[in-house]
């Protein structure tokens, strides 16, 4: 486990399963339907329970890089926070700035909801194909850029799937912190 603190909050790395985290929000890969799917995805919906997909019904779907928020019906999170990646197809569609929107959009909605923790998973690195190595350096960038300008989240977890995402992520982390 690695944890940095940025402003009054602390970035932290674990390898993990995310449907397993006791923060306030875990942040869901969706896909725009928001009505479940593989991976992460499909993770959350099963082990959520029809709570989730019932209000992601609701919702009417959700735009690349944007973000909704639901219920963590059986989880230990009192919310899911459900974002979409950018499939990646080659970098230059602009998968990097849609990458980071998924990550500011999500963190703003935890601000708004007054939410002090929140648990990401690698988002668009699976089914999506976003490098794990770009994507690492996106991510983290764009939340520590944000802890740096709002107070309020306590904590922000990267719950890593494999050890390989996770060495991606502290080698961007420490490029980062430099």
């Amino acid at each position: 486990m690695v944890k940095v603190n940025i402003n009054k909050a602390v970035l932290e790395l674990i390898e993990g399963d995310i449907t397993e985290q006791e923060t306030d929000a875990i942040v869901n890969a969706a896909n725009s339907s928001l009505l479940g799917g593989g991976g992460v995805d499909g993770a959350i919906h099963r082990a959520g329970g029809p709570k989730i997909l019932e209000e992601g019904r609701k919702l009417g779907g959700c735009p690349t890089g944007e973000a909704r928020i639901t219920t963590g019906g059986d989880l230990k999170a009192k919310y899911v926070i459900h974002t979409v990646g950018p499939v990646y197809s080659g970098g230059n569609r602009r998968e990097a700035e849609l990458l980071a929107n998924a990550y500011k959009n999500s963190l703003s909605l935890a601000s708004q909801y007054k939410l002090k923790s929140v648990a990401f998973p690698s988002i668009s690195t699976g089914a999506y194909g976003y490098p794990v190595n770009e994507a690492a350096t996106v991510a983290l960038k764009t939340i520590i850029q944000y802890l740096k300008t709002h107070a309020g989240i306590e904590v922000v977890r990267f719950v890593l799937f494999g050890i390989k995402a996770y060495q991606a992520y502290d080698k961007a982390l420490q490029e980062l912190m430099k």
